[in-house]
This record gives C-alpha cells, structure tokens and sequence, in this order.
C-alpha cells in the first residue's frame, strides 16, 4: 500500500482545489497536472479527444521537446495513430480508468518498429494514460510520461496515479462535459479533423492487391506488435499457421522483416493520402 504524508496529502488537496476552481477555464490543463505534480512529478503530457469518427485531436501539450515535436505532434496526429494500441483499444471500448502502456499494448510491442520510432526516438519509454468517457464516439485522453529524461516511472508512482484516478476523471469530465458543443468552433489544432475515418479505412486495406484476407489480417496484428502467438489467439489459429502466413506476406513484399513491413506500409499510407 502507498502511504502519503499529511504535507503530500494537503499540497494534493489545495492544488486539486485550485484545479476544480478553474474547470471551464483555459488554464485549467495546467492547473490539472500542477496538481498531479504534488504528489508525481512528471515530465510530459499530451491531452488528447479520441473519437471514433475522425483522426484523434489534440487538446493540450507540456513537456515536449522541440526536436521531438515533428515526430510526436505531426506524425503521431497524421497517421501514427493508426497503430498505437491505445488508440485501438480505446476504439475496441477501452473502459474508462487508469492505465499503462503494459496493461494494453500487445505481448511483442516492445520490439516493434513502431515502438522504437514513436516512443523511444520520441524519448519516451512508456506512457500512462487516465481515459473518460464525454460521450459513446467521444472520449479524452491524459497521457502522462517522461519524454525529457526518459525515466520509467517506478511502481510507487504508478500507484499514485491509479490512486488518484477517480479525482482526475471527475474534474476533467466537468471541464470537458460541453466539449462537444465546442470544438468545431476551436482553432487549430482543436478543429476537427476529417480524414480520420478514411486513414482507418486505408489500414484496413494495406496489402489488398497482393495479400489473401487472412495474410492482411495477420500483416495489420505484426504492424501493431503482436507475436505469432498473440496473432494466433486472436485470430483463433495455430502459432505454426500464423509463421506460414507471414512468411508468405513477407515473400509478396520481398522483405524479411517487421521492420521493413513498417516502412513499406509508411510509405503506401503516404501515398494513399496523397491520392486522397
């Protein structure tokens, strides 16, 4: 169990409270985070609207480092997206709660390209992520990680955080509960972003014009991180079947590799946007 000290107790208290008192206001993200900072100090955030009908949008930023903006701002928002898993998850009706990166990211992700072009150049090893529901297509996300140090948080923030869940989740529907009454009005990069429905749609059809359906199912769980045997428990098949049919994508695509099916489907995303 994590103990805090009467001094942590009341710095969390009045900062919370100057939170609350600031709901609906523009400060209001950061007098948020001023208050989780009492008890974890914490390095970088990214609140962001998840919606199923569009690309995700991004709400508030701290923390990010010029030289990573390019890869977690632009790309993330334009395409990256796309094979986050929290991001699926939330598509697949993550409940609302607090969560790591462990708790919902498939069993090889941290050996993927993706990982190591969208969290680890980005400087961060991890993330942590408080999710609300506003309404059923719409949702914000708190991601909080190290993105300047690129220090795992130990077990004993990370407890912290899961204790302070339900205080987080409540002032921030308060302040976000009428968003969707105002975001089409809000100026970049709060405007809505249309195209998010049709990227989804281009993942679905990478491969299309060389791979069977069962070759594309297990091309998009390899691009996400999943293991032979993880692809296998999803797609309810054997491990042995699963290697048969990426050794096959891989001789359609001529590479030998996770990481070259990263690039290629990089590549084709790009100019799949681009025809669009």
């Amino acid at each position: 169990m994590t103990c805090l000290s009467t001094t942590e107790l009341a710095s969390w208290n009045e900062a919370a409270s100057e939170a609350m008192a600031h709901c609906h206001a523009d400060d209001f993200p950061a007098k948020l985070l001023e208050a989780i900072d009492t008890l974890v100090p914490l390095e970088s955030t990214l609140i962001i609207l998840e919606d199923s009908r569009r690309a995700p949008e991004l709400l508030y930023k701290r923390g990010i480092p010029p030289h990573n903006r390019e890869r977690v701002i632009d790309r993330y928002f334009s395409r990256g997206y796309l094979l986050d898993p929290f991001c699926l998850a939330v598509d697949q009706g993550l409940a609302e709660g607090f969560y790591h990166l462990d708790d919902i990211a498939p069993d090889n992700f941290f050996n993927s390209e993706y990982y190591r072009v969208y969290y680890l150049e980005a400087g961060s090893v991890e993330d942590c992520y408080y999710i609300l529901d506003l309404t059923p297509e719409r949702r914000i996300s708190i991601s909080l990680y190290n993105g300047l140090t690129a220090t795992p948080l130990t077990s004993t923030q990370r407890a912290i955080l899961q204790t302070l869940d339900p205080m987080v989740r409540t002032l921030a529907r308060y302040h976000w509960q009428n968003l969707d009454e105002r975001v089409d009005t809000l100026p970049p990069p709060f405007a809505p972003s249309p195209g998010g429905g049709k990227l989804r749609e281009a993942f679905l059809r990478f491969g299309e014009d060389r791979l069977t359906m069962r070759e594309r199912e297990i091309c998009h769980l390899l691009l996400r991180g999943h293991s032979a045997k993880s692809s296998a428990r999803e797609l309810s098949i054997s491990p042995e079947t699963v290697r048969l049919h990426r050794k096959n994508l891989y001789a359609k695509f001529d590479i030998g590799s996770q990481s070259a099916l990263f690039a290629i489907f990089l590549d084709w995303l790009d100019g799949w946007s681009i025809e669009g």
